[in-house]
């Protein structure tokens, strides 16, 4: 390939290798699992999907794409983790999943190929994992129409986000394996929403999500200090002059 393309090659490896455990609900993807349904109900609070065309960047084994589908969305899940993909395949077979496709290709690339098609476009978990993420979030601006949505999710990098997401999560409780998240590739709210301007995304919503490790419970707040949400639009076209 002559293409660069915005993926850090440990960081496929890394999630690749786990693919199979993707669907397993006691695996190191339970916490996707489980903060799935938040995510859902708060992307279809904002922008109802059913019947939109709706494209999932960062898929993996498509746990929201899935259950975005059955929603009744139109969606398209993309990542460039191979194995990962294949799982998500898999299972939409299996699960019976309508309206759902994949495809291995960056964000980059669809973008150039089907400019202004998807009327919702999410990117979840999945910016602390690229090398440029402000390439990733043009994409996905690229790739939405406009008056449409654009839904991220990520981590702040802070004190507060190492000890509780890095050191609570990946060496004391071991929610998730430990390297799964880098303090320096974290990205802080005031950092996505300069990129989401530089992209010409405008910013409508935030929402931070808290975890309590007694109760196993998550719930969304205002709180960004570690994990956070952003809901953001594109311009609609000016109306045409009559």
């Amino acid at each position: 390939m002559t293409e660069n393309v915005n993926a850090d090659p440990a960081e496929l490896a890394k999630f690749s290798e786990l693919a199979h455990r993707w669907w397993d609900l006691e695996s190191e993807f339970r916490p996707l699992h489980e903060i799935n349904p938040l995510r859902l109900e708060w992307i279809d609070g904002i922008a109802p999907i059913s019947g939109q065309r709706v494209v999932d960047i960062g898929c993996g084994g498509g746990i929201l794409t899935d259950s975005m589908a059955r929603k009744g969305a139109d969606v398209l899940g993309v990542d460039l983790a191979t194995k990962a993909l294949k799982v998500a395949q898999l299972h939409a077979l299996e699960a019976g999943t309508r309206g759902v496709k994949y495809r291995e290709v960056s964000a980059e690339a669809l973008a150039a190929e089907q400019p202004g098609s998807f009327d919702v476009v999410t990117c979840m978990e999945m910016l602390e994992h690229v090398p440029d993420p402000a390439s990733v979030i043009q994409a996905c601006a690229t790739l939405v129409k406009p008056g449409g949505w654009v839904f991220f999710s990520t981590i702040n990098r802070n004190l507060k986000s190492f000890m509780l997401a890095i050191v609570g999560a990946e060496y004391v409780l071991g929610m998730l394996p430990r390297g799964t998240h880098e303090y320096p590739k974290l990205i802080r709210p005031s950092e996505l929403a300069g990129y989401c301007r530089a992209a010409r995304l405008d910013l409508r919503h935030t929402r931070g999500m808290e975890y309590n490790p007694l109760t196993r419970r998550y719930w969304l707040s205002a709180d960004t200090s570690v994990n956070y949400l952003f809901a953001t639009q594109k311009p609609a076209l000016p109306e045409a002059q009559g």
